[in-house]
């Protein structure tokens, strides 16, 4: 016996909780269906884009400096870690060798105490600027800033829902960046924190209000570098997963 999936609402992550429940209970109805007829559904495997070395933490030769050099000494990968180091060598911000579209990211990260730092995707050269959405990663005991600016928000566009909770400095943050189309989510900790849509009346309006007000098109185009930035603190990345959702 078939059971059909419900639509999803058209609104933000959010408010597509109910439906995402409903669909979870639509989802095991199949699973028990198929494990009766012998027939289990294999879980979908996240992979790495083609250039692996992104995404696995063993080197960085998937990664940059801004202006194409290698990466410095201060950022080090290690035992599936991406991790920058504040012991006097170079960090810097670094990006991907490899552009992407549309994605859903998955890692872990933690921050030093009172840290402050962010995975950009997106990221291209406006002029002379290197920017991108920015997946923000800050201490959340550190110093009081604008909402807009706390973990797991848009940087300086969308500030993360009053459910965004996370753990304390030394801990492990679970984190997960979706991108299709014009859509964007962010993730923390297992809760949809962030929901935007590029381009829409909403995005314009904070894009105006925020300290991208002079980047022409800022964040509309489809593909981009991710980067790793250095805001002088310590932090951690381990466990990446990433689905490749371009359409084939």
């Amino acid at each position: 016996m078939l059971v059909p999936f419900p639509a999803p609402p058209k609104t933000g992550c959010l408010t597509r909780r109910r439906w995402l429940a409903h669909l979870g209970t639509c989802s095991l109805a199949i699973f028990s269906a198929r494990s009766l007829l012998g027939n289990e559904p294999t879980p979908h495997a996240f992979h790495s884009s083609s250039d692996s070395d992104v995404w696995r933490g063993k080197s960085l030769d998937g990664w940059m400096t801004v202006d194409g050099q290698n990466v410095p000494d201060g950022w080090q990968a290690d035992d599936g870690m991406i991790f920058l180091r504040k012991n006097g060598t170079t960090g810097g911000h670094i990006v991907t060798r490899a552009e992407f579209g549309d994605f859903e990211l998955r890692f872990q990260w933690k921050i030093a105490p009172g840290g402050n730092s962010g995975l950009k995707y997106r990221v291209r050269t406006y002029g002379d600027r290197t920017l991108g959405c920015e997946y923000q990663i800050y201490d959340p005991n550190g110093k009081p800033v604008d909402p807009n600016n706390k973990t797991a928000a848009l940087y300086d566009l969308y500030a993360p829902s009053e459910e965004a909770e996370a753990r304390p400095v030394g801990e492990w943050n679970d984190a997960k960046i979706f991108v299709q189309d014009n859509r964007i989510e962010h993730w923390l900790n297992g809760v949809c924190v962030v929901s935007a849509m590029v381009g829409d009346a909403e995005w314009e309006r904070r894009v105006a209000e925020s300290k991208f007000n002079d980047v022409e098109n800022f964040g509309k185009n489809r593909k981009g570098r991710m980067m790793l930035t250095d805001h002088g603190s310590q932090v951690w990345y381990r466990d990446f997963e990433f689905r490749n959702l371009e359409p084939e």
